[in-house]
């Protein structure tokens, strides 16, 4: 009886041991439960942001740029002086058109007086000779009518004092007209003509003028400078570009495969690496209409426009742009790292004796961690995580369920 029992304990403890290794021997797997919650769809790519609106402004005249008064970064009225040019040839021709108008003016003055000062001194001068010797001949008439009439004289000199008046009489009365026709009214006119051309010419100089104040065409930021100070300069050369950062645009470059996803009106969300921590928000406004190579990429560029209110996002900036494409409320989600695509997409579930069970499923929207299944699965459904091991349909594993 004693032999039975000490027979009968070995059995249990080698059947005990059998179990204890046959157990042993099932592998490990995590499992995560299904469960229901909002889950995100976003799309990560990268983008480039510049100005809503802005101009390039550029030089409309050659010369050297003599002051420069902004700076990158600085926010200008519409206006503005950005830059001036100077150019020495414009400056002589400034002044040569300026003198040439007040001589012109000057000669007008002198015109519209009746004449020059020194032409009618001469002819005053002269006529009052005249007059001088006039009257003093005038006189030798009278003395000689009187001799005359005393039988003193002879009337042929008599007549030729008085023809000694006459003669002064005409002397004076062409210096008079001389004098009066040292302005003619086609004169005055033609000074007045010339002084109209005059001005017209420093107008056009004035004009030009304009070209070498370089002024700014809108009010906004100065997010490019390539001028310099003392630099030289052809028309058509860029000074500055001005444009408006509040809010700003900015280039998403998508994948082509992952158009499908993104829409006008969605949502899109920036980061930049210089700035951790911040975030800037705004939505997609224009799809691409074209397909464009970058390096190795085949991308489309999704205009969208972000709020800026403290303009720290400035233009050319490098950043990080996530596009929400879909929100789904109370989704069924498990693990991406749990889906397998190993003859079909589908995940290995937990049966009720311990063993997996190959489940196929339909996956809708998804975000960094996890995915929507929208078919073949069901509330508290556990499916195996991602494992070292070859799992295979039918496997007996030990669970390991993990915490959500």
């Amino acid at each position: 009886m004693k032999t039975f029992f000490v027979i009968a304990a070995i059995a249990a403890v080698g059947a005990g041991a059998w179990f204890y290794t046959k157990k042993s021997a099932d592998p490990a797997v995590p499992f995560a439960k299904t469960t229901r919650e909002t889950i995100s769809n976003v799309l990560s790519t990268n983008g480039r942001v510049e100005p809503v609106e802005y101009v390039d402004v550029k030089a409309e005249a050659q010369g050297t740029i003599r002051t420069l008064g902004v700076r990158a970064g600085d926010t200008v009225a519409k206006g503005q002086a950005l830059a001036e040019i100077s150019d020495p040839a414009l400056q002589q021709e400034i002044e040569a058109a300026a003198a040439r108008e007040a001589a012109i003016r000057a000669e007008i003055g002198t015109l519209e007086a009746g004449g020059r000062g020194a032409d009618f001194a001469e002819i005053d001068g002269s006529v009052a000779r005249l007059n001088g010797e006039r009257e003093a001949a005038q006189k030798n008439v009278e003395s000689l009518t009187r001799l005359v009439e005393k039988k003193a004289a002879t009337g042929y000199e008599l007549q030729q004092a008085k023809q000694a008046v006459t003669s002064l009489d005409v002397q004076i009365a062409a210096l008079r007209q001389k004098r009066g026709a040292l302005v003619t009214k086609g004169e005055l006119t033609g000074a007045q003509a010339r002084l109209r051309e005059a001005q017209a010419n420093s107008e056009a100089i004035r004009a030009r003028l304009k070209l070498y104040a370089v002024a700014a065409p809108m009010a906004g930021v100065i997010y490019d400078l390539p001028a310099r100070a003392g630099a030289f300069v052809h028309p058509g050369d860029a000074v500055a570009s001005v444009g408006r950062m509040d809010p700003v645009r900015v280039r998403v470059y998508v994948d082509e495969p992952e158009l499908g996803r993104v829409a006008v009106g969605k949502a899109v969300r920036l980061t930049w690496d210089a700035l951790p921590g911040r975030e800037w928000k705004g939505t997609v406004d224009k799809m691409p209409s074209e397909i464009l190579t970058m390096g190795t990429r085949q991308v489309g560029e999704v205009l969208c426009t972000i709020e800026n209110p403290k303009r720290e996002l400035v233009a050319g900036t490098n950043v990080n742009a996530f596009i929400l494409t879909q929100v789904v409320e109370k989704a069924l989600t498990i693990p991406k790292a749990a889906v397998r695509r190993d003859g079909g997409i589908g995940v290995f579930v937990l049966a009720g004796d311990g063993t997996l069970r190959w489940q196929a499923v339909k996956t809708g929207a998804s975000d960094a961690l996890r995915v929507e299944v929208l078919e073949g699965l069901k509330d508290g459904d556990a499916v195996a995580e991602a494992t070292d091991g070859n799992l295979q349909n039918g496997m007996k594993v030990t669970a390991v369920i993990q915490q959500q």
